[in-house]
């Protein structure tokens, strides 16, 4: 079974009370729906038509747990405390077999 993983890209940081509230909230969130967290930073190096931004990296045993995980209560909370404190490209994507 393919695994799943979101992909988060934050352009900017708005607030950053709202993001520490949010991460938080998101961590345990995560883990209770069995994300591992594999990369979270600010070094990122960036080619073609990248921006080097904060890139935030979780993955799950599967593509259907990393749905099931974003759309979680627990998360949905998360959600509300970061709300326009950030602007991110956030992407759920299935990893190969």
């Amino acid at each position: 079974m393919a695994k799943g993983y979101w992909v988060s890209a934050y352009r900017t940081i708005a607030d950053p009370e709202k993001l520490a509230a949010y991460n938080k909230l998101a961590g345990p969130a995560v883990e209770a729906a069995g994300g591992r967290l594999l990369a979270r930073g600010n070094r990122v190096v960036a080619h073609d038509a990248g921006i080097a931004e904060r890139t935030v990296l979780i993955e799950f045993d599967s593509f259907e747990q990393a749905v099931a995980a974003h759309a979680s209560v627990a998360y949905q909370e998360a959600l509300a405390a970061l709300a326009d404190g950030v602007e991110r490209d956030f992407r759920i994507i299935e990893g190969l077999d």
